[in-house]
Formats: structure tokens, sequence, C-alpha cells
């Protein structure tokens, strides 16, 4: 399968790099992340258009094939423009439908807010660093934390952290106060490219200039140190941290689309 989305192409030239298996079929990829079951977008299928007439009831025999011990399903939609399909269809699958921007800067402008005098903006390095990075997707996490969802955090932190120490590419976390308010990643991702991953400020410290200052250094990194002709991030079209990008010269290339189902709800009885 050719896949034309640049979100999807990122997306899986990272997931490999982390270790995900993506078994290529006529009409649709198929993607496992044995280090995280949990990881709905890293055990997902990415189907080659749309959903159609009759699609929900073969899309989901073949997300059961692939995956019969998985509670969630997870559908990508290969595609530019953000169409999503039969809205019938997807009413049958009981799917959600999030369709994202995808945005992308060859160059970048510097931020017109000034961040904390005491910001530091470095790679993370050693275990009290990646024990900070922890904390911090917990404290951003809006999911709310069972013992599940924090395993499944933990194991997403792990996976960046294999990626960074094979080096294919950096986490770099904003300190200010002694502590990491904020992170992102940015990795490589072939073809000249490279991708951001989960740009994140703790609820205490957002609007003060830290995610500004941290995805311009790190985007002006990727493009110095991995020699990138294009930086690319996704994100959600109705969150105001789509504005900051935008204001740092990142501009809108494509939408891509995203069903999912999660699993239903642990009864307490």
């Amino acid at each position: 399968m050719n896949v034309i989305s640049l979100g999807y192409r990122t997306d899986l030239m990272v997931l490999a790099s982390a270790g995900s298996v993506i078994v290529d079929r006529p009409s649709h990829l198929v993607v496992r992340t044995p280090s995280n079951p949990d990881f709905w977008w890293g055990n997902f299928v990415l189907f080659d258009a749309p959903p159609g007439p009759g699609d929900a009831e073969r899309w989901s025999a073949v997300f059961a094939r692939e995956f019969p011990e998985a509670e969630h399903l997870a559908l990508g939609v290969d595609g530019t423009r953000g169409d999503a399909g039969d809205a019938g269809e997807r009413a049958r699958l009981g799917t959600t439908t999030e369709v994202d921007s995808v945005l992308t800067a060859s160059r970048l402008v510097p931020p017109s807010r000034p961040a904390p005098e005491d910001l530091q903006i470095r790679p993370l390095s050693g275990d009290d660093d990646w024990e900070q990075a922890v904390r911090l997707r917990f404290d951003c996490d809006e999911l709310g934390l069972t013992v599940e969802h924090r395993t499944f955090l933990e194991r997403r932190v792990a996976d960046h952290r294999r990626l960074c120490e094979a080096g294919h590419g950096v986490w770099f976390g904003a300190f200010t106060e002694g502590r990491m308010r904020a992170g992102t990643g940015v990795f490589g991702a072939g073809d000249g490219l490279a991708r951001f991953q989960n740009v994140e400020t703790h609820p205490a410290f957002r609007r003060r200039g830290l995610a500004s200052a941290l995805v311009h250094h790190a985007g002006l990194w990727g493009l110095r140190e991995l020699g990138a002709r294009m930086l690319v991030i996704v994100a959600d079209p109705g969150y105001h941290a789509i504005d900051v990008y935008r204001r740092l010269g990142f501009a809108d290339a494509e939408h891509q689309v995203r069903l999912c189902r999660a699993p239903a709800p642990t009864r307490s009885d």
C-alpha cells in the first residue's frame, strides 16, 4: 500500500524506528506495537480510502482478525483532505472521528513572547530527567490515571527514551523553577522530514511562553542536526496550541483522519 498522508507516513517511520511491526496488505497496513498493546495508535489498521457502503462490517472483521485480543478499535484513513467517508458506516462502526491538521515548516520564526528568565531547554539525559518526563505526562493527561493508563503512559515514555538513545532524535525538556515543565521530541522520519511528538506543557505553566520557546528550539535542532528540509507537526485544529505553531511559521498542509472506539468501561459491580 502506498501511503500518501504526510501525517501517517511520518507516524509510521517513527513507530518503525521504535520497534513497531508494520505489515503491508494490498488495501491496508497493519501496525503492531508488541511492547505496548494498550497503545491504540500503535496497534491499528490503516486503510487506503475512506469507508464506503458496506465497509463497516469488512473493516471490523479485518481489525478483529489482526487484533483478536484487542478491546479497542483503531482505524486510520489514508488521504490528505480530511475525508472521513460515509457517516452511516462510521455510525455502524461505533467510532469517534478525529480530523487533525498536519502542519509543516521549512524555516521558523522566533517566538514573539518572552520566556521565563530562568528557562533552560536541553535534551533529556539520565534517569532523573526521564522520570520528570513521566511525571509531566501524568500531570498533562486528561483521561484519568487508572493503573492501566499509567502503565500505558510509562511505556510510551520508555519508547521515546529508546528512540533517543538509539540516535533517531532528541527529547527536549523546558526546565523552569527547577523542574521540567514542558517537553517535546523531534525525530528523523526519512526523506528529509523531521516529526514532532507530544508537545506538552504542565497545566500550571501554560501561556507563559514555554511551548513557543521549546518548539522553536527543537525545530531549529531538527533542521540543523537531522538535516531535515521540512518539519512536520500534527495538531487538533480546535485546540489553542495550533496557533502557537502557526505563529512560529508552521502552515496547514493536510488533514489526517482517525476513527477510534475506546474499550467498554469496566463494570465495578
